[in-house]
């Protein structure tokens, strides 16, 4: 089947499916009832559609984007020849997408307000896009399509290529955290399940639709054989994240059967299923008759699987726009329980910080996922014959189960309404998390486990890891100075302004919080103590000088803490503090005598850390200068510190003496 052909095939299934399921989940339904706004009728199917269009784009620009930057090989530093016709196509599917997302806007307006979309006007567009979430999302989203547009034309090196994947990728998730997810109670595990799923499947269904693009290249088997191992883990993520998204809304099994949005979800689940079944086929049958030089029978199968996903992302869209089983709000709706996404917890006791738990998708993946292939990486090092360290194992397994321990973990929930467990949060996160993972050594794991690719021009997770370590960027990063203004910037930028509380407000803002915390202390005990390749080399004495000086800027932060009579993030813990607390100045103090004194057990152990190599390093220093001394003896011929003492004897006769 021709491309062309094909992608009228996949479209209409898509446009046919949205409109049925549309019907049937009672998104358009068009009737007036007296006193209700309604936006009209042009609305209610120009948004699901427009909506279509935009995730269609969305998948298409990924999916290019990733097959000429990862799944093609290169040419040299450069893409390939595909790979550049693939991201000058990208050009124009960025600038639609850019289009299509604040046409949305418009639409989003009329449909919340009730209005139709002609009578809007500009003001109301342009208060929307600035100061109401999804149209900040929106808005968002059009600027980074656009950023997209102008990186596919700035050149064709392999690195400029990984940057714009990667961007697209970030592009498809704002509105992500808007809608039935951000609305719904538990929205910490509803929201990241979402993004989650929607960037899985995009990979997945992008994917397939820009290899079937370069099925005509002469490593195309290659290609494809790279392409299914990113489906399957894509088509697990995918099912995983959905499950648990499916959850949230739809509120009990029974609403499966019970409501229209819950047969939606049933048939999306078939529609998975089938495409599972294809895959495998895929994977037995279609991958070695592709290697024996028939690719068509390959190339059918994917054009039925492009029709099934494209039937799929026509269901996803639709399941958006219907009433869930779950309402998004009630008539008394609890405003600490739409603020937190949970109801406020009881008094603090060891049950409740360690008992009721807050899961959170995306710190559950990144435990589950960075344990699993952190094992792997060991068993594939033991298979081989190669020891590995069991120290740094359970180094990386403790820092991993702290990681998820401390974020989703009842403290969790305290760390959103009490300052001072919120502190206790931000100590571990940047310090003991750290130094674990760091201890782990797993850029040294990696470097070890990972395969080279057959094909030299083919670049696999160990060659981007090394361009990663070799980069400009890193070598700057890597420096002591960096590292530390890093640390040290985000910890005062964070509580003496009013940063805090507005991050605390959004589910993303607080995640990318908590994230940057774990990355601003890796970052710097990995300067200091590391052992993984790819850091500056510097002499230990001045690394112990760099610990003092951060270990200086933490006693100071806490005691600007302590003395400070004004409350961090007022209007926050003002809405959130719980009746059974004590103030929120005796709290704020609480939690900044915990910083002081949690500091003290973490620095100690990483001073005593850089002692060790300073000592080793001294060592080393001298082992190297007595084999010299050794191999200069047996030669006859002089060593450096042989030369050294004579210089130094030389230099005395030299200088002459002076009278008494």
């Amino acid at each position: 089947m021709r491309t062309p052909s094909l992608v009228a095939v996949v479209t209409s299934t898509a446009v046919v499916v949205l409109v049925t399921a549309l019907i049937f989940g009672g998104a358009v339904d068009g009737s007036v009832l007296p006193g209700i706004p309604s936006p009209g009728r042009l609305t209610l199917w120009a948004l699901p559609a427009l909506t279509l269009l935009a995730n269609t784009l969305g998948v298409l620009t990924v999916g290019a984007t990733t097959t000429a930057a990862f799944l093609l090989p290169g040419d040299g530093r450069s893409v390939s020849a595909h790979g550049w016709q693939l991201l000058r196509r990208t050009t124009w599917l960025a600038l639609l997408w850019a289009a299509t997302s604040l046409a949305l806007i418009a639409l989003t307006v009329s449909d919340l307000l009730g209005v139709p979309a002609g009578e809007l006007s500009r003001q109301t567009l342009v208060s929307f896009a600035g100061s109401i979430a999804q149209g900040q999302a929106l808005l968002t989203q059009a600027g980074l399509a656009l950023l997209l547009a102008v990186l596919t034309r700035c050149g064709v090196s392999r690195g400029l290529a990984a940057v714009t994947a990667v961007l697209a990728m970030v592009t498809l998730l704002p509105p992500a955290f808007t809608g039935h997810s951000a609305g719904a109670g538990d929205h910490q595990v509803a929201v990241t399940s979402l993004a989650l799923h929607i960037l899985a499947a995009s990979l997945w269904v992008g994917g397939l639709a820009g290899l079937l693009l370069v099925n005509r290249h002469r490593r195309f088997a290659e290609t494809t054989e790279r392409y299914s191992r990113l489906a399957l883990a894509c088509f697990v993520a995918t099912a995983v994240t959905g499950a648990v998204n499916a959850a949230v809304r739809l509120g009990s099994v029974q609403a499966l059967t019970d409501s229209r949005y819950g047969v939606l979800v049933l048939l999306k689940v078939v529609a998975l299923l089938a495409v599972g079944v294809i895959g495998a086929a895929h994977r037995s049958r279609t991958l070695p008759a592709l290697r024996a030089g028939a690719p068509w029978a390959f190339l059918r199968l994917a054009a039925g699987e492009l029709v099934v996903l494209g039937a799929a992302v026509g269901l996803a869209v639709a399941l958006a726009r219907s009433p869930t089983p779950v309402p998004e709000s009630v008539a008394e709706p609890d405003p600490l329980v739409e603020l937190l996404g949970f109801d406020q917890p009881g008094p603090i006791t060891a049950a409740g910080l360690f008992g009721n738990p807050l899961p959170d998708m995306f710190f559950l993946t990144v435990v589950a996922v960075g344990i699993f292939y952190y094992l792997a990486g060991v068993r594939r090092l033991h298979r081989a014959g190669h020891p590995w360290p069991v120290s740094r194992t359970a180094s990386w397994l403790a820092g991993m189960l702290i990681l998820g321990a401390i974020t989703c973990l009842g403290v969790g929930k305290y760390a959103y309404v009490l300052f001072s467990v919120h502190m206790i949060q931000h100590m571990v996160l940047s310090m003991v998390v750290p130094i674990l993972l760091v201890g782990g050594a797993p850029v040294t794991l990696a470097l070890r486990a990972l395969k080279r690719p057959a094909d030299p021009q083919v670049r696999g997770a160990r060659e981007w890891l090394t361009v990663a370590l070799h980069s400009r960027p890193m070598r700057f990063l890597s420096h002591p100075l960096v590292a530390l203004g890093i640390y040290v910037t985000s910890l005062y930028g964070l509580y003496l302004s009013s940063l805090l509380g507005t991050l605390m407000r959004y589910h993303l803002g607080h995640l990318a919080m908590l994230v940057h915390f774990v990355l601003a202390g890796y970052l710097l005990f990995w300067v200091l103590i590391g052992i993984d390749p790819g850091r500056r080399r510097v002499p230990p004495a001045l690394l112990t000088v760099v610990h003092l000086l951060a270990m200086a800027a933490h006693a100071f932060f806490g005691f600007v803490l302590l003395q400070s009579t004004t409350v961090i993030a007022d209007d926050w813990y003002t809405a959130v503090h719980p009746a059974w607390a004590s103030s929120l100045l005796a709290d704020q103090h609480l939690g900044a005598g915990l910083a002081w004194a949690f500091g003290e057990v973490p620095a100690a152990v990483v001073m005593l850390l850089l002692v060790r190599q300073w000592i080793r390093t001294d060592e080393r220093e001298q082992a190297r200068l007595d084999r010299a001394a050794d191999r200069a003896e047996a030669s006859g011929e002089a060593d450096d510190l042989a030369r050294y003492n004579a210089f130094l004897a030389a230099a005395a006769r030299e200088t002459p003496q002076r009278e008494p």
